[in-house]
């Protein structure tokens, strides 16, 4: 039934004061800015990667503004430091918002891939938030608060490029596992859903983007530009606050019409 209460204001639907989120590989990219940006939006932080370093240099940037961190040093690639990370982080307070950000990408031809190099991305890019998932899933279930987590997947899972038959597979992988997810949980209160971004900028793939391959690829982006990691702050903040409460199993995609494109 319809509410038009003219006191009711859509905008708190977003807001995430009181609740806890963790970032896997927040130390850099795409990962440092959903930290951010989940923080600016009232959410304490916990900030996950293996550079603590670099992590701390975030956390200062977020207490500048009056925010909330803690950063943990995690390797995801270690099931049992996972799971044990997840143990801790609860003990202090419950997480409200899992990001599965910290990912890998190796690029070559099928034929040289080798086993060290296919595990390697399918740990990091599937294994990993499978795990770190079930630790945090299994915390909501014994005390009934919903949860939403969130699987940064890749619109190379959707449409391939060639030379990254791990990452692609991984990525289509982690699409599914939300899906596969969401009926068993949905009823409970727990969300999972995926973001794909598309073609990217940041401080790892700068150079590429800006060589004439890059340049090539920027040419078939109906937007006309590579994305920046400010273009995701509305999906991030949408998908970890209660403004998505009805949205599970689904799958997001930002990246400027590209796949639209092709």
């Amino acid at each position: 039934m319809d509410n038009f209460d003219p006191g009711y204001d859509p905008r708190h639907l977003f807001d995430l004061s009181g609740k806890r989120a963790l970032v896997t590989g927040a130390s850099t990219g795409l990962g440092r800015r959903f930290g951010w940006a989940l923080a600016r939006a009232g959410a304490e932080v916990v900030l996950a990667a293996r550079s603590v370093d670099k992590l701390e240099r975030l956390g200062e940037a977020i207490a500048a503004f009056g925010g909330r961190y803690q950063v943990v040093a995690l390797d995801v690639r270690d099931r049992a430091a996972a799971r044990a990370c997840i143990d801790s982080v609860e003990a202090q307070g419950p997480i409200d918002v899992l990001v599965n950000n910290a990912g890998i990408a190796i690029v070559k031809a099928p034929e040289r891939y080798t086993d060290d190099d296919w595990d390697a991305v399918y740990e990091t890019n599937l294994r990993a938030p499978w795990v770190l998932a079930q630790a945090v899933i299994r915390h909501r279930l014994a005390d009934g608060r919903p949860l939403s987590v969130i699987n940064i997947a890749s619109v190379l899972g959707l449409q391939p490029r060639g030379h990254i038959p791990p990452y692609a597979a991984a990525k289509a992988g982690l699409i599914n596992l939300g899906r596969d997810l969401c009926v068993d949980l949905a009823a409970r209160g727990i969300r999972v859903n995926a973001l794909a971004p598309g073609y990217f900028e940041t401080e790892m793939n700068r150079d590429w983007l800006q060589s004439p391959a890059g340049e090539r690829l920027r040419a078939g982006i109906p937007a006309g530009r590579f994305g920046q990691p400010e273009d995701l702050d509305g999906a991030i903040l949408f998908l970890a606050s209660d403004a998505s409460t009805y949205m599970n199993g689904n799958l997001i995609v930002v990246d400027g019409g590209h796949t639209a494109g092709l």
